[in-house]
């Protein structure tokens, strides 16, 4: 039976990756380096007197404030979406192997040599929500391997 509409209906495209996607293709450097900003952290925990350097000791200074800004609902995903990435940064900048891969839907993860991806973005968002699991933690466990 060759129903026309079926036809069309069957063939279905795969989705246009997300911008991020595309421009991690076109400038995977750049992109690195724009996942590596997270302003809205540096300028919260600045105020808050660390300094963020891109090493394991200033996650462990991330764990141990006081997490005020639980008290903005609006601004918590957001500083955890950035708290996430700048996980991501220490990790790709400080454990040999890692880098960084952009899901086609335009979710950033960390690739560790192992092969094994760590979703960043999400650790930091439940990071910056609950406490847990600590950033200093997650990057202890991708240093081991």
């Amino acid at each position: 039976m060759n129903i026309p509409f079926l036809d069309h209906w069957r063939k279905r495209r795969e989705p246009d990756p997300s911008p991020l996607a595309a421009a991690f293709g076109r400038d995977p450097e750049g992109v690195t380096e724009l996942l590596a900003e997270c302003e809205l952290l540096r300028a919260r925990v600045e105020a808050a007197g660390v300094a963020l350097d891109d090493t394991p000791r200033s996650l462990q200074e991330l764990d141990q404030l006081p997490p005020r800004w639980r008290d903005d609902a609006e601004e918590l995903p957001w500083f955890g979406n950035d708290a996430g990435l700048y996980l991501g940064t220490v990790i790709v900048r400080n454990v040999p192997g890692a880098h960084w891969r952009v899901w086609p839907n335009g979710g950033p993860v960390v690739v560790l040599e192992s092969g094994r991806e760590i979703p960043v973005v999400e650790y930091g968002v439940e990071w910056a929500m609950a406490g847990a699991p600590q950033l200093s933690q997650v990057y202890a466990e991708a240093a081991e391997e």
